[in-house]
């Protein structure tokens, strides 16, 4: 039997940690507030998902060294601009032949490394022991067992299999892949438009405005993506046009939903007083402009939603901004 540490206690922490349960893997979860961890030794996780059942074959601790102890896979589901500094901290205690699993959709801040990097680095991970999870992920769609997809890239295509075959529930289809750096960018980048695209249903506007936005914002993720090495299917597919379809559209994306307050009228700081959860596009946008600009890569959206959260640009200027760009072919 696979065993499985998990590392976060988050809604897509916990609900991961639900499907490799599901799919006959046991698993330890790590978490450092000890009053979500006795809530997870009891099969619930009220803070996060009061939704979910958690299977028995799922246990928590605050040790991170026991939560390691024997794992054939390990999963990192901490908000991103956080992994740095946790796994400086415990990051000696993963084993040194595990699977090192990344959930987390980001770019760190000033390094503007993506999290396969940071775990490589910090951790001492070799590349071909890191696996990227990611797809149209819904957390609460996940907990209830709805059917859903997701990518399994890694450049080892065993560890990916062992990933695969590890998390491959009922209602859960992995499908793996070796494009590790177009998977994270779409993963990463995806956040950012479903900000753009909240606003604009914010603001009033209809499908049109947000399937314009969806489209051109693929197109910014794939030019970004395809400059770093990334490869053109991967965009089409479930961790590109997949992923971000559903979190730009639906209201239990906390990007989308974040994004709808910002089109409303609220601050970045009274949205994040409201929400009380990690909506990564607003944390990674400044990073992931800072390597598209890098990279002499053109993505005005994600130009102006950074404009917007970092420097107080109205919703209504963000928009008046786009639509006042100089006109060109779609395919520039």
């Amino acid at each position: 039997m696979t065993s499985a540490a998990v590392y976060g206690t988050g809604s897509w922490g916990t609900a991961f940690a639900s499907v490799l349960a599901d799919a006959g893997t046991t698993v330890t979860m790590w978490g450092r507030r000890p009053e979500v961890v006795a809530q997870i030794n009891a099969g619930t996780n009220d803070d996060y998902l009061p939704e979910l059942r958690l299977p028995s074959t799922i246990r928590a601790t605050t040790d991170p060294a026991e939560a390691a102890a024997g794992a054939d896979i390990v999963v990192l589901a901490v908000p991103s601009q956080t992994l740095r500094d946790n796994l400086g901290r415990w990051g000696a205690a993963l084993p040194s032949s595990a699977a090192v699993v990344s959930l987390m959709k980001g770019v760190e801040l000033g390094t503007t490394k993506r999290m396969s990097e940071v775990i490589a680095e910090v951790g001492g991970v070799e590349a071909e022991r890191i696996v990227i999870v990611s797809g149209p992920n819904l957390a609460r769609e996940i907990a209830v067992k709805q059917p859903a997809a997701s990518v399994v890239a890694s450049s080892s295509p065993a560890m990916a299999e062992l990933v695969a075959a590890a998390c491959a529930a009922p209602y859960f289809r992995p499908y793996t892949g070796t494009d590790v750096v177009g998977t994270e960018i779409c993963g990463a980048v995806k956040n950012v438009i479903a900000l753009a695209v909240g606003m604009a249903e914010g603001l009033g506007m209809g499908d049109n405005s947000k399937a314009s936005i969806i489209t051109r914002g693929l197109a910014e993720t794939m030019r970004l993506g395809l400059a770093l090495g990334g490869e053109a299917a991967t965009f089409a597919g479930l961790a590109g046009v997949g992923d971000l379809i559903a979190t730009c559209m639906s209201p239990l994306s906390r990007n989308h939903s974040f994004g709808v307050r910002l089109g409303q009228g609220m601050a970045v700081s009274e949205v994040i007083a409201v929400t009380r959860q990690t909506a990564e596009g607003v944390k990674s946008c400044t990073s992931i402009l800072e390597l598209a600009r890098k990279n002499d890569v053109d993505v005005p959206i994600i130009e102006q939603v950074d404009a917007m959260i970092q420097h107080d640009r109205t919703a209504q200027e963000v928009v008046s901004a786009l639509l006042s760009r100089p006109r060109k072919a779609e395919t520039a």
